[in-house]
């Protein structure tokens, strides 16, 4: 009885310490995907408070939370089943995708440039709160599944146990990120006229009220970049992937050429990388009323 029983614990133990051994390797997966689909992250939280603009200070946050909502349906409903589908039956897949999803992010940050050359930068023209939810929630759908299809290529080695738990923690962990700066972001004027109206701290409220606005076009600008330099990555690491070696062997010789090592070098990538993107964006901006017309 008691030899059943040590048996038993140590069965326990071991599925114990496989269990612990599992988690460590979700856990170090998430934190690896999560920071590879960085340059995204930014992207969509920089591109999100524009939908709450126009409306009434008491909707922001509940318009926020509603688009944070869809976010979740979107990851759990639609793209992490169907990016779990693929990875285990079309592993090869992954990578054609990653590259569309690269040449969006392109070409959107090269229309965001060439509206503001233009002065022609679009104000949201819906103001109807469902509306505005509902078209929030399509542009949230086409990052998520880049940020999920990034995650996916990380974890292509592990079970397909793990790689839902992985994909389930990176889910939560983006939206939480994402809208939870959003809401922080779009509320921090808000505060500020707290702080001036309660003579709390009014120097602290004028200086965040006049700050916003400046920080809101910063965010815009590096949203933008972010939108190029991932986009511009995710193309040439995609290409590279499937057989195609010419550019990367061009874009690590103009790094090496500089000789930087440490985050210069990272800094010179990246702008390559950002380069690369406005030049596939900018092409796709010539092309586009050759397509919209032969789709028309």
């Amino acid at each position: 009885m008691s030899v059943g029983l040590f048996a038993l614990l140590k069965d326990v133990s071991l599925m114990a310490k496989a269990a612990a051994a599992s988690l460590d390797d979700v856990a170090a997966a998430s934190l690896k995907a999560t920071s590879k689909a960085a340059g995204v992250v930014i992207d969509d939280a920089a591109v999100t408070p524009k939908y709450v603009v126009g409306f009434a200070a008491e909707r922001e946050l509940p318009i926020i939370r509603a688009i944070a909502i869809g976010s979740l349906k979107n990851k759990f409903f639609y793209i992490l089943p169907s990016a779990l589908i693929l990875g285990f039956f079309l592993p090869w897949l992954i990578h054609p995708i990653l590259l569309l999803g690269g040449l969006y992010l392109s070409y959107e940050g090269a229309e965001k440039i060439l509206s503001y050359l233009k002065r022609e930068a679009s104000e949201e023209k819906v103001k109807d709160e469902k509306e505005t939810i509902k078209s929030a929630t399509r542009t949230d759908f086409i990052l998520s599944a880049e940020i999920m299809a990034l995650a996916l290529s990380t974890v292509q080695e592990m079970s397909i146990t793990n790689q839902f738990l992985t994909l389930s923690v990176v889910a939560f962990v983006i939206t939480f990120l994402v809208y939870g700066s959003v809401a922080l972001i779009v509320k921090a004027d808000d505060y500020g006229i707290f702080l001036i109206r309660t003579a709390k701290a009014p120097r602290c409220g004028k200086l965040i009220v006049k700050f916003m606005p400046y920080f809101l076009r910063f965010l815009t600008v590096v949203g933008t970049a972010a939108m190029l330099w991932v986009g511009g990555s995710i193309i040439s690491h995609s290409i590279e992937y499937m057989g195609v070696h010419t550019h990367a062997d061009f874009l690590h010789a103009m790094v090496d050429i500089t000789g930087f090592v440490g985050f210069m070098k990272w800094l010179v990538e990246t702008l390559l990388y950002a380069c690369l993107g406005l030049v596939i964006g900018l092409i796709g901006t010539v092309f586009r009323p050759y397509i919209t017309k032969s789709s028309g």
